[in-house]
């Protein structure tokens, strides 16, 4: 065997453990530097505004539009009772199951009421929140076409169902926006909630009150 074999191979085999070497040092060692990237990761390409141009793509837009047929998840939205308050083609008389009522959802759905709805319809659901107020006003609002809310002591409110309740607060009516970007569905149906509380406020009865309580109204 020649001489210079032996030494060959344990240049080779040395030279050969470097870099493993290097990266058993790089996974317990940290850096301000980034990696070496054989393959470049999304990490190390430019970024862009919104807005603003791409020479990569066809359209020259850096956003992406959305393709066509697919659902992002968790947007899927299969059940209709919960995502737009029906149940077949009829308004869901009920919460959904997966919202029971709890007083956690009443206090939740006050809150939301308080800063969204009573702008308009009252702190109790009367119809003569401040914007309301406001809009009758006639220097405020000379041509008369505001449509002030119904106050929750109206039989027909008082007999909607709680998913037509529903829909109205995520698509709007009239005058009122949508509020469906603004407050995730659970909140909704929180406010929904809520809101057949006023309802039964508005039109309670003295039978409504707890026995030991009614000497105290009286």
């Amino acid at each position: 065997m020649p001489r210079f074999i032996v030494p060959t191979l344990a240049i080779l085999i040395a030279v050969g453990l470097i870099p493993l070497a290097l990266a058993a040092k790089a996974r317990v060692s940290t850096s301000t530097r980034p990696r070496v990237h054989l393959v470049p990761d999304m990490d190390q390409t430019e970024g862009f505004k919104s807005q603003q141009g791409n020479r990569i793509f066809r359209d020259g837009r850096a956003m992406r539009p959305y393709v066509p047929g697919t659902v992002a998840r968790g947007e899927l939205f299969e059940d209709d009772h919960l995502f737009r308050g029906r149940i077949g083609e009829e308004w869901a008389k009920e919460l959904p199951a997966s919202l029971p009522l709890t007083r956690e959802l009443l206090d939740r759905g006050r809150a939301r009421y308080d800063i969204f709805c009573a702008t308009c319809h009252g702190l109790t659901g009367n119809g003569r929140g401040p914007i309301t107020i406001r809009a009758e006003s006639p220097e405020v609002l000379e041509q008369g076409t505001w449509a002030p809310p119904t106050a929750y002591d109206n039989e027909q409110v008082r007999n909607r169902a709680v998913g037509h309740i529903f829909n109205t607060i995520t698509n709007g009516i009239r005058h009122m926006p949508a509020y469906a970007p603004q407050i995730p569905v659970e909140y909704r149906w929180a406010i929904v909630a809520y809101v057949q509380a006023l309802i039964r406020a508005q039109n309670a009865r003295i039978e409504d009150v707890p026995r030991d309580q009614r000497e105290k109204l009286r």
